[in-house]
């Protein structure tokens, strides 16, 4: 398939810039994935559409304060820095703009000094390893002078940091967030369970491959950004006994799909591991896990949007999307969602 197939035209008004209040009032479009079938609700009511017995799984990341604004301690010119990876106990792989004058043995300083760091290597994609020193604790004087990482696509300020966090992010390690979990509150999240519905975390580090579009135009020839994911012992019992049971395993996100399926793609079974991928799921995949998906809507030509139409059919995504485009739903990370089925 082509990237262009994924194409949509989307009018800019759509792409939400700021997250509606509460959380679960965001609309949701409810896909049989057999027929085709389109319903509009709101998020809330995603109850309705889950079994006892279902299993939902989460990713609990945690999105880092990662982007940072400071100065070179060389020559005072301003820059920008955003953290992608740890590399060890204050090493960072980092991308910084601008780059030219970013060399090895560059010195900068962020939130007058409290956070300094030193370029110890540059990497061949131009991304730099960075060594941080500050005073205090690192994360804390992240959350102090780190701003979130925001899609490029949104310009209003996020006034709440919390709003780019699921209600049930705990590992800190993003560098930006599962956005299908935003929908969630933790009351919704008590009545769901009160359902019988068992809920389970997996956490995989949302890395900055996914703002990355994809360049080339065929889509076998993309190559996908790999990154770090966990699945805990008891979230494998329970997609086990889930499927053993003959009910569904509900991912919230395509970074808690992609957990899910590359471990069984790894191991042809789902047990307790941790590592990294770069699983590339597009039309033509089997998915060997996965009965349901809750997501987003996601840009045009990415890589999102493939992976939901091999889970729902292409046809059903297009049309899917047209009609939420037709009913002027809201785009992106605060955006409205869609649950398949």
């Amino acid at each position: 398939m082509k990237t262009s197939d994924f194409y949509y035209d989307l009018p800019n008004e759509l792409i939400a810039q700021t997250p509606i209040e509460p959380r679960d009032f965001s609309r949701l479009m409810v896909i049989d994935k057999s027929t085709g079938d389109v319903t509009h609700a709101h998020f809330y009511n995603i109850i309705d559409y889950l079994n006892e017995g279902d299993l939902l799984v989460i990713n609990d990341s945690r999105v880092l304060p990662a982007r940072l604004y400071g100065f070179s301690l060389t020559n005072g010119a301003s820059m920008e820095l955003l953290l992608l990876e740890q590399k060890e106990n204050l090493v960072w792989e980092t991308l910084v703009k601008p780059g030219k004058r970013a060399k090895v043995g560059a010195k900068f300083s962020f939130g007058d000094g409290l956070l300094t760091g030193e370029i110890i290597k540059v990497l061949d994609d131009g991304n730099r390893i960075i060594k941080f020193s500050c005073e205090k604790d690192f994360y804390s004087t992240l959350d102090e002078i780190g701003q979130m990482p925001l899609p490029p696509y949104i310009t209003a300020k996020l006034e709440d940091k919390e709003r780019y966090q699921t209600v049930y992010s705990k590992e800190l390690g993003s560098s930006a967030a599962p956005t299908a979990g935003l929908h969630f509150t933790e009351e919704l999240l008590d009545k769901i369970k009160k359902k019988g519905v068992n809920v389970a975390s997996v956490t995989l580090h949302v890395g900055l491959g996914t703002f990355r579009p994809v360049k080339v135009d065929n889509i076998t020839d993309h190559k996908m950004h790999s990154e770090h994911y966990y699945m805990p012992k008891e979230t494998a019992r329970l997609i086990n006994e889930t499927k053993a049971n003959g009910k569904r395993v509900i991912a919230v996100g395509t970074t808690s799909c992609r957990t899910i399926e590359s471990v069984a793609s790894f191991y042809d079974k789902i047990d307790e591991c941790e590592g990294y991928t770069d699983i590339f799921i597009y039309p033509g995949y089997e998915f060997k896990v996965l009965d349901g998906l809750i997501t987003n809507f996601h840009l045009p030509e990415s890589t999102l949007i493939m992976l939901v139409s091999a889970f729902a059919g292409y046809d059903n995504v297009m049309n899917a999307y047209k009609k939420a485009v037709d009913n002027k739903y809201r785009f992106f990370s605060f955006g409205d969602a869609m649950f398949i089925f």
